[in-house]
């Protein structure tokens, strides 16, 4: 079966990533999505019913549901996610490009 990415853009290459501060702006960049798409997942997440799941909810469950977003969304950005890390790429270098 094959993953389709819902990002329309590339990401940079390894051309691309060779530029001075390009590797911290594409982590940076990437960090930003994962973070959009928790804030996606976390009022999903919240909907689901606890006390019917298999761990049957509670404290223990509550103090880990942060963790699962985090982690959900951060596999989410590296296979494609939003296509939302490539054009905060792009503008992170034009601003870290431009004269001052």
């Amino acid at each position: 079966m094959k993953t389709i990415a819902l990002g329309m853009a590339n990401p940079p290459d390894a051309a691309a990533l060779a530029k001075p501060g390009a590797a911290k702006a594409w982590e940076a960049a990437q960090k930003f999505e994962a973070q959009a798409i928790g804030a996606l997942l976390k009022p999903m997440l919240d909907t689901v019913d606890q006390k019917g799941g298999a761990f049957g909810g509670g404290d223990a469950e509550a103090a880990w549901r942060p963790m699962l977003t985090d982690q959900m969304a951060h596999g989410m950005t590296k296979t494609g996610g939003l296509g939302l890390a490539v054009p905060v790429f792009n503008q992170l270098m034009r601003m870290q490009e431009a004269p001052k």
